[in-house]
């Protein structure tokens, strides 16, 4: 009877566990990375390593550099004008090659030369200004005055200038609304190129018989510079004066009106951009490198 009933319990424990689903494990290969027995190791180059890297590559690129020919001003002058002894109407071009760092504005500027080479281009000057210095910079010669309301004018190209000055007062009403509009033109008023300023009347009359000047996103700054027939002694103070000009838009002289500006945007002492050459050419003469710059 005890055999019969332990039959039993097997059975439908039997059946119960055949019943029940098998539980299934899944189970994968695991990945391992290891790196080749030859395979080198990547190295971080130090501080001191890409240090010694970069003087090298510039003491590599003055040796080439001395490998070109250079002549003094006044004798580039004179080749060119042998040259271009059968075009007496030719023009000297100024090429002045800047390196510009990131986070660094373009240069740019005005100058006044000593001998003008070509008609000047016509200003139109808009002025933001209210009260006095509106009145003033009207009798200065702006062509056009006003507040907050000129600024639909420009986003509609409806005022249209060359040169777009603003009164301290009212620079951050009309940044928001205007900074990206004008900021790619280079137009947008600034502190640090002097078109915010409460001499209004003053920036205008240096405005008058004088050219700007600007370098391209590559830092590379053309003029033309004097004509074939102007004497020797005009072509060199022209270019002596337009190079002049270049070194303090980019920091390698002290610009004098630089002390009456708040540098704000700037961060305070305005960074120097290295001028690498200056090169003088005309329509049939070859570039030749100046010296004496």
């Amino acid at each position: 009877m005890l055999g019969g009933w332990l039959h039993r319990c097997a059975s439908s424990a039997t059946a119960t566990c055949t019943a029940s689903p098998a539980r299934q494990f899944n189970t994968s290969a695991i990945l391992q990375i290891s790196r080749k027995p030859n395979q080198p190791k990547i190295r971080i180059p130090s501080k001191k390593a890409l240090a010694a890297k970069e003087r090298r590559r510039a003491a590599l690129a003055a040796k080439n550099d001395q490998r070109y020919l250079k002549l003094t001003l006044q004798d580039a002058i004179s080749v060119l004008r042998a040259v271009e002894v059968a075009s007496p109407k030719s023009l000297y071009e100024l090429y002045v090659k800047t390196e510009i760092g990131n986070g660094v504005a373009v240069p740019r500027g005005r100058v006044n030369l000593p001998r003008e080479t070509t008609e000047r281009p016509e200003e139109k000057i808009l002025v933001f200004a209210e009260g006095r210095q509106a009145e003033e910079a009207k009798k200065a010669g702006a062509h056009v005055v006003g507040g907050l309301e000129l600024i639909e004018g420009i986003l509609n190209n409806r005022h249209r200038a060359t040169t777009i000055l603003c009164t301290p007062s009212l620079i951050r009403a009309i940044t928001p609304k205007l900074g990206r509009f004008l900021g790619p033109l280079g137009l947008m008023p600034s502190e640090r190129r002097g078109t915010v300023t409460e001499d209004i009347a003053g920036y205008i009359q240096k405005l008058q018989g004088s050219s700007e000047w600007r370098a391209d996103r590559a830092g590379n700054i053309r003029a033309p510079i004097a004509a074939m027939h102007f004497p020797i002694d005009d072509v060199e103070a022209n270019v002596r004066h337009f190079l002049a000009s270049v070194k303090r838009a980019t920091g390698n002289a002290k610009d004098p009106a630089a002390k009456d500006r708040k540098l704000k945007s700037a961060g305070g002492a305005r960074p120097v951009t290295p001028i690498l050459k200056v090169i003088l050419s005309s329509q049939r003469g070859p570039g030749i490198r100046i010296s004496d710059f």
